[in-house]
């Protein structure tokens, strides 16, 4: 058979998502009749609010199935701008593109600020998709180990400093962080403030679980004195409002940033989907009770493990934010998640997958019941 494809460079440099690999694996196992405790999506185990979904159908009843304009509706585009005004950040409806997902989002961004050689600062442990979103874009990579300081970056401040310079292209921040729960402290964010100003970066702030915060107070990198015109906001509706198959995210720049991001994305995903739009003013603006509803069994069952954990010895760094936790195992992280799917049923994604060897992340949206099974089957396998 011949070989018809010629790949680009650029598709070689990147591997599949790791973290959607495990979870294809356990949805396979499962279709074959095993009982898998999957721990490994990132995926709210909670409904969509009732109240957005009949916002949804209303949309849909209403004849909202066309194409609307490239950026978003006005309506959802006005309810986000003043939805990060509450955030502090002095936000326009115009400095606004909605985006199919807040993966989208971000994939423009990087798109929008990348050539090939340029530098890109990543604070490990990182969301799988920046390092494959910044090589397809051609940066090269510079990396922050947060494990040491219990994955916070205030401690690492230092670090940063001697990582970051004015060949510096972009800066990406996560907090509350995908995979280890951090909530970085105000003080941490005014350091990446100074090292920005100081080098002249543009810095992405992923704030996609800014919702679901516990103990800690979620600060927007963009509201402070010095980030409004270097700072691009991502967040979305997936997490916070249970919303992961109606993909829908946004991005908040400088209407100079979305002026140019908007030609890609006029020319890849044209828009967001009509109704789904119409259903994510909805979430932002009646939703509260449901939000509150979903963060606080969240907090239950991180502090449910961290007990369970505990009991058994595990000593894990407990995140102030999201739905993961990040616990030590074996060296070879990528043997303990195989061997932890394949003899206790329990799915996990390696920590080498976010460039944190010797970890593994978990997720918590789970039942209580759920994850008390999968701490007793590790166990019992000889997995903590």
């Amino acid at each position: 058979m011949s070989d018809a494809y010629d790949f680009s460079e650029r598709i070689g440099r990147v591997e599949p998502s790791a973290t959607l690999a495990i979870s294809n694996l356990a949805a396979e196992k499962e279709a074959e009749g095993a009982d898998i405790v999957d721990l490994s999506v990132g995926e709210p185990d909670f409904d969509t609010p009732a109240n957005v979904v009949e916002a949804g159908k209303d949309a849909l009843d209403a004849g909202h199935t066309g194409y609307t304009s490239s950026n978003g509706i006005p309506e959802l585009k006005e309810a986000i701008a003043a939805k990060l005004r509450d955030d502090g950040i002095d936000a326009d409806a115009d400095e606004v593109v909605v985006t199919p997902g807040g993966k989208q989002a971000l994939y423009e961004t990087f798109q929008t600020l990348i050539d090939d050689g340029d530098e890109v600062v990543l604070l490990d442990p990182a969301w799988v998709s920046y390092e494959a979103m910044a090589k397809l874009a051609g940066a090269d990579l510079s990396r922050i180990d947060l494990a040491p300081h219990g994955f916070q970056l205030e401690p690492a401040l230092d670090a940063l400093a001697e990582a970051v310079s004015d060949d510096t292209e972009l800066l990406v921040v996560n907090s509350p962080s995908n995979p280890t729960g951090a909530v970085f402290s105000e003080t941490a964010l005014e350091g990446v403030r100074d090292l920005a100003v100081e080098h002249d970066v543009a810095v992405i702030s992923d704030e996609i679980y800014q919702q679901i915060v516990y103990d800690a107070d979620h600060v927007s990198l963009a509201s402070l004195d010095g980030m409004a015109d270097r700072t691009i906001t991502v967040n979305g509706f997936s997490k916070a409002y249970s919303m992961t198959g109606w993909r829908l995210g946004y991005l908040h720049a400088t209407e100079e940033f979305v002026g140019q991001a908007g030609k890609l994305h006029s020319h890849s995903v044209s828009c967001a989907v009509n109704f789904v739009q119409r259903a994510g003013v909805e979430a932002l603006e009646n939703t509260d009770e449901s939000v509150t509803e979903m963060r606080d069994a969240f907090r239950d069952r991180r502090d449910l493990l961290v007990d369970l954990f505990d009991e058994h010895g595990v000593d894990v760094d407990v995140g102030d934010g999201a739905f993961y936790m990040m616990i030590p195992v074996d060296d070879d992280d990528q043997a303990w998640c195989e061997a932890a799917i394949e003899e206790a049923s329990v799915a996990c994604v390696p920590g080498s997958a976010f460039n944190a060897p010797g970890y593994a992340r978990i997720s918590y949206a789970a039942s209580e019941e759920r994850l008390r099974e999968a701490v007793d089957r590790l166990v019992s396998n000889d997995l903590l």
